[in-house]
């Protein structure tokens, strides 16, 4: 009897696509702080044009004249340290003073006028008519260019002697002469100014009139309300916040009125801020103390001064919210 062979098992032939060292491994997925921190540095890197500028036009020259408010400065010499000299002669300049009446007269009198203005039209143009987007843009257009020199100065000629609104007074026998030779009425100029600009605040009315549920007016009807009496109890509790946005924002930018003060008063020269300073208002005295008489010091300390005393308004402007501002969850 033969005995019978045993074979090992053939191992099979390792085949060319199999690679040496086993298969090959796929990359683990980044792990989400891995995204997290690349989501971070790309944000970083779009938002570093903003943070560059903010730090070298806004950041770093509010600390520069934060320090030079403490000093002696001309833009010659170097800084001087005098502690708080230049808020202790800012407080005891008349001039200074009288500026601060004239910005308060000028916040004063001129927003609630022109806000006045603004919802007025706002309430013509939320009516359904022909022509509205017409009407909209035209009341809309002085808000972009208001602001610029080239229209201070024409409205400087408009009020000026023997020009349109002096020969319109003397159509009813009024003989005040020109606006922006007298010192008590030049002023009344800026104030017109400032209210020809209603557009922007009158878009931010509208918007909000859009919003009041047409139901509380037919309500209203149905109960007698009268125009008025729907306008006061229904029109006005609905657009208090818009109402109460329209007036931080006109306030705190009739505060920083400048441009069109200075053009209007004179511009350059011995009448900078009009006739026996009608028209120095805040920021023109601080313009004339640190570029006319090179005072950067006593002005950026007039810059400080002017910075919280707008903090303080809008401070108490939130504060007084809480009694005449209605929202929709029913708070105040």
């Amino acid at each position: 009897m033969g005995s019978a062979v045993t074979h090992a098992p053939a191992t099979e032939a390792r085949t060319d696509a199999e690679p040496r060292h086993g298969p090959v491994k796929s990359p683990r997925p980044a792990g989400p702080k891995q995204r997290g921190r690349r989501e971070n540095l790309a944000g970083y890197l779009f938002m570093s044009p903003w943070i560059a500028g903010f730090l070298l036009l806004t950041a770093g020259p509010m600390v520069a004249s934060l320090y030079f408010a403490f000093t002696d400065y001309n833009l010659f010499d170097a800084p001087r340290w005098i502690g708080l000299d230049n808020f202790s002669e800012m407080f005891g300049d008349p001039r200074w003073r009288h500026s601060v009446r004239v910005t308060l007269w000028y916040v004063v009198v001129g927003t609630p006028i022109k806000l006045i203005a603004a919802l007025g039209v706002a309430l013509l143009l939320a009516q359904k008519r022909r022509g509205q987007a017409f009407y909209r843009a035209a009341f809309y257009a002085p808000s972009l260019i208001g602001a610029s020199v080239s229209v201070a100065i024409v409205w400087k000629a408009i009020f000026s002697d023997d020009a349109v609104v002096d020969r319109t007074q003397q159509l009813f026998g009024i003989d005040a002469g020109g606006w922006t030779g007298d010192p008590e009425l030049i002023i009344y100029s800026l104030v017109a100014l400032t209210v020809w600009q209603f557009g922007a605040p009158m878009v931010i009315f509208l918007a909000g009139l859009k919003q009041v549920p047409r139901e509380l007016y037919e309500a209203a009807d149905v109960d007698g309300a009268g125009k008025l009496r729907q306008f006061w109890n229904i029109t006005l509790p609905m657009i208090s916040p818009v109402l109460f946005f329209n007036v931080l924002l006109e306030t705190i930018h009739s505060f920083q009125i400048f441009s069109s003060a200075y053009i209007v008063g004179g511009g350059a020269g011995g009448n900078a801020c009009g006739p026996a300073d009608g028209t120095m208002v805040y920021t023109c005295y601080l313009y004339v103390q640190g570029f006319e008489n090179s005072r950067m010091g006593l002005a950026s300390a007039m810059a400080w001064m002017l910075l919280v005393a707008v903090a303080l308004v809008t401070a108490v402007l939130f504060w007084s919210q809480k009694r005449w501002v209605h929202y929709e969850e029913g708070g105040r």
